[in-house]
């Protein structure tokens, strides 16, 4: 319960399966002291993003203020408060990729998932970043899906590399 609701009332993500799951991983880590990020970690490994109501579940139930909870799901790049696809693409805004076209890869990409940078596609398929750099400038422009890099994309070949992700 949380003030006297359903978890799912509040946010239909956050099913009585998820609240049963993150009540375990509190029970395991609610005596260990810096348990919070670990059980931060565990808690969005299931739901995927902390929501501000699953961040003050979490505080009421290893006895830690919300204001702390927060700052630390704020503070860490990794934690995210807001819901992430099955597979984030991470195209690469830099000078490199930007002068080889980029901008229409990523225009492709917004169009053929109807995806807009910083959101998450119906179905939770895809979540669209934007980034500085990634590293591979030589491969430009580059994308990256999950933990696959894709080097020389262009608009046409994106849907189909974008297609190899269910």
């Amino acid at each position: 319960m949380y003030f006297g609701r359903q978890l799912s009332e509040i946010n239909p993500d956050l099913t009585a399966e998820i609240v049963a799951k993150v009540d375990e991983i509190i029970g395991v880590h609610k005596s260990k002291p810096g348990s919070l990020i670990p059980v931060l970690e565990e808690v969005q490994g299931i739901t995927g993003y902390l929501p501000v109501e699953l961040q003050d579940y979490i505080s009421r139930g290893l006895n830690v203020p919300a204001s702390t909870v927060y700052g630390v799901v704020t503070f860490y790049s990794f934690f995210s408060m807001v819901p992430k696809g099955r597979h984030t693409i991470k195209v690469c805004m830099g000078t490199a990729c930007y002068v080889r076209g980029v901008s229409e890869v990523l225009n492709r990409i917004q169009s053929a998932f109807k995806l807009e940078v910083g959101k998450v596609s119906e179905g939770k398929r895809f979540s669209l970043e934007l980034v500085r750099c990634l590293g591979a400038c030589g491969l430009a422009p580059v994308m990256v899906v999950g933990g696959d890099t894709h080097g020389a994309v262009t608009p046409d070949r994106v849907v189909d590399i974008l297609d190899r992700y269910k």
